[in-house]
């Protein structure tokens, strides 16, 4: 999933330890092979290799993940749509020499984006409507997999721990001493640093952040987050952190809200129930939803 994950079980039994993290381990590498966009026996694969010709048939598993990335798309009104990848590669963010596409370049990749254009059919059958189509779970996949360990994990009995996925973390219970594990989110301009802290139970934590992806052009900062809706890079925002219940929730969320925009990203986060967000905009100023309760790290 091009992310590292680190798994934490808090169990007196270093062997039934050992083997919760390896089943941990091999539930992620599961997923991986389904999902990835890559390999050619993978779902998302042969979906997009048939796009605009014919249905393919999934399992259950990835035909209900993807009935909830069409929910979370119209939830969001297309701030979240996993057909975004046409867009994405109009830019190269890692490149030095970066530069805008022309406006016609952007409508014709704008023309195979959009989630209307993913039909779930009968028999797990999927099926998308134009060829050059793609789909992908970069924004989802994450917390889809962490969901998937803590439901596996809490089936074999485990109480406490955290899954964490390149900074996205899920955490089940609390700490070995019963303390509310305490999340640290990183400052957008230095990343190994803490901005500020959160304390959870049973809640999960996304970030999504430009970090190293963003380019400046003409004084204006690029975050590598693409508007489904426009075809342009989003600005404004330095980082999105979003806590709710799911890690699959949270990990969309941040995205769609990074697209959102502050104002009307917050507004859409006070009317979920126990989901929370915080914004870091280019100039460094913190905003967050009415519920969050956060406090400042100390310099």
């Amino acid at each position: 999933m091009g992310s590292v994950f680190e798994l934490i079980v808090v169990d007196n039994d270093k062997d039934r330890a050992e083997y919760l993290l390896k089943a941990g381990v091999a539930e992620i590498k599961r997923l991986e092979h389904n999902l990835t966009e890559y390999a050619k026996s993978s779902f998302t694969y042969r979906i997009n290799e048939n796009a605009g010709i014919q249905p393919v048939r999934v399992d259950q598993e990835t035909y209900n993940l993807l009935m909830r990335c069409l929910q979370l798309s119209r939830l969001t009104q297309g701030s979240f749509d996993i057909t975004s990848g046409p867009l994405k590669k109009l830019y190269n963010f890692k490149s030095e020499s970066f530069a805008l596409p022309d406006r016609k370049t952007i409508r014709a990749a704008l023309e195979l984006v959009g989630y209307e254009g993913i039909f779930l059919l009968d028999n797990e059958h999927v099926f998308l409507q134009k060829k050059g189509m793609h789909i992908s779970f970069n924004a989802i996949g994450k917390g889809f997999a962490a969901d998937c360990v803590k439901q596996m994990w809490i089936k074999m009995g485990v109480e406490n721990g955290v899954i964490n996925a390149s900074g996205d973390l899920t955490v089940l219970g609390k700490k070995a001493n019963g303390d509310l594990w305490k999340i640290g989110i990183g400052n957008p301009d230095q990343p190994e640093k803490v901005l500020c802290y959160l304390s959870v139970e049973n809640a999960s934590v996304a970030t999504s952040g430009d970090y190293e992806q963003f380019f400046v052009n003409n004084g204006i900062r690029y975050a590598h987050t693409i508007d489904p809706k426009t075809g342009k890079p989003v600005t404004g925002i330095k980082s999105v952190t979003v806590v709710s219940p799911r890690a699959e929730l949270s990990d969309a969320l941040a995205t769609a809200v990074f697209v959102m925009g502050i104002k009307t990203g917050i507004h859409f986060i006070d009317q979920l129930p126990q989901t929370h967000c915080l914004i870091v905009d280019d100039q460094n100023q913190i905003y967050h939803s009415s519920d969050l309760v956060f406090e400042y790290a100390k310099e």
